[in-house]
């Protein structure tokens, strides 16, 4: 069967299709494509296999990672031929859209030195840690900057939630609402309700560009994921249009300060990987700008028509993410590529500026400047210290093993 390649027009469809959570259930069609099997064969006990078969797990893995990296390899050719020439002709692409040529180490050595070395550069990235009992769940949040020159400052904030803070006159109703709100959450020790997880992720994330954006004093700044994240776009944020307002307030410095890149560790566009998968070693390609996410999001995102919430999105749509542009990189042909962002003016520069510091450490391949923040954060505010004093005060009061 001929494989078909993507078109100019699904490359475009998929650029702005969000990683937005489904609840649809699975296809048997769509799982027996993906597995090579049907359902009923992973069902049937006579196709497992008793205990573990160590050569047989190596000799079968070691066949499907072979066949696996071939129909990969086969994909290469193509795209560096076809895709990132439609890259440039993308409906909204910018200007400097496509693939750049390798960048020269001597150029990547300037800005070890200029940028990099001498705190040119400084990173944020942020951690949190949850314990929760039955009484109560206590979240701490903290953000670290840094840069190669040293730490330049971390902030922690700790939210306390109990599942009803008013006393209600009749004791019977105040047991009953407790009852309520313990129903809607999730299993004790694994804090996984909606209004929790997205608090969490969204006020973490909010704050690593707010401190990034208002502490830092050096030149560039550098983020970890992407200026503009679905977590401060939706749910609690997009509830109210001040909320939302401060979000996209913020975002909006970075576009006119310019002189950023965020790049994310772990992003859902496989699509995109896949392309950065044919890049060669400092090679970095422009794919497209932020505003096919952003008309995704609001299209998905429960906005109400007529809102002022909506109308602010629409209006950041059209002004501020396209002069967003997302991008590829990859520092060494063992490393995966990475997506990054920056300003539509300045992502030569950013894009160098990644490379330079993700070729620290060229196993990795990511920017070594996150991963540090990352380290300092994780043990300033170690999940270890955070717990040890939370059962210390439950000790206090008489309750060691709650």
């Amino acid at each position: 069967m001929k494989e078909a390649m993507p078109t100019k027009n699904t490359v475009a469809d998929h650029a702005s299709a969000p990683a937005l959570p489904t609840n649809q259930g699975i296809e048997l069609a769509d799982f027996e494509a993906a597995y090579g099997e049907p359902l009923s064969c992973a069902l049937d006990l006579s196709t497992w296999t008793q205990g573990v078969d160590v050569m047989a797990l190596l000799d079968e893995a070691e066949q499907m990672v072979s066949e696996a990296l071939a129909k990969e390899a086969e994909y290469m050719p193509r795209i560096r031929e076809i895709i990132f020439r439609e890259l440039r002709t993308m409906p909204g692409a910018p200007p400097n859209a496509g693939l750049h040529p390798p960048v020269n180490r001597a150029d990547l050595e300037k800005v070890h030195t200029g940028l990099l070395f001498n705190g040119g550069v400084e990173a944020c990235d942020g951690t949190s840690v949850v314990h929760d009992t039955l009484p109560l769940t206590i979240t701490q949040i903290g953000v670290c900057l840094v840069s190669y020159n040293g730490e330049q400052g971390s902030w922690a904030h700790r939210m306390y939630r109990r599942d009803l803070r008013a006393k209600l006159a009749d004791p019977v109703a105040e047991v009953l609402a407790v009852l309520q709100q313990r129903e809607k959450r999730g299993a004790q020790g694994q804090e996984e309700d909606a209004m929790s997880e997205l608090a969490r992720r969204g006020i973490m994330a909010f704050m690593e560009r707010k401190i990034l954006s208002e502490k830092s004093t050096a030149p560039w700044r550098m983020g970890h994921g992407s200026p503009a994240p679905y977590e401060i776009l939706t749910g609690l944020w997009s509830s109210r249009s001040e909320n939302i307002k401060r979000s996209l307030d913020l975002i909006r410095w970075y576009v006119e300060h310019q002189r950023f890149v965020f790049v994310p560790s772990a992003p859902r566009k496989r699509h995109w990987l896949m392309i950065g998968q044919s890049l060669r070693p400092l090679e970095f390609a422009i794919v497209q700008t932020l505003k096919p996410e952003i008309e995704r999001m609001i299209e998905n995102g429960n906005y109400r028509e007529g809102s002022g919430v909506r109308q602010e999105m629409v209006r950041f749509c059209e002004e501020v993410a396209p002069e967003i542009v997302i991008g590829l990189y990859r520092a060494w042909d063992a490393a995966p590529p990475y997506l990054f962002y920056a300003h539509k003016d300045y992502a030569e520069m950013a894009a160098h500026i990644a490379l330079a510091d993700s070729i620290l450490q060229e196993h990795r391949g990511f920017p070594m400047l996150i991963d540090l923040a990352d380290t300092v954060c994780g043990t300033t505010f170690s999940a270890d210290s955070f717990l040890s004093s939370v059962q210390m005060a439950y000790a206090n009061a008489g309750e060691p093993f709650r």
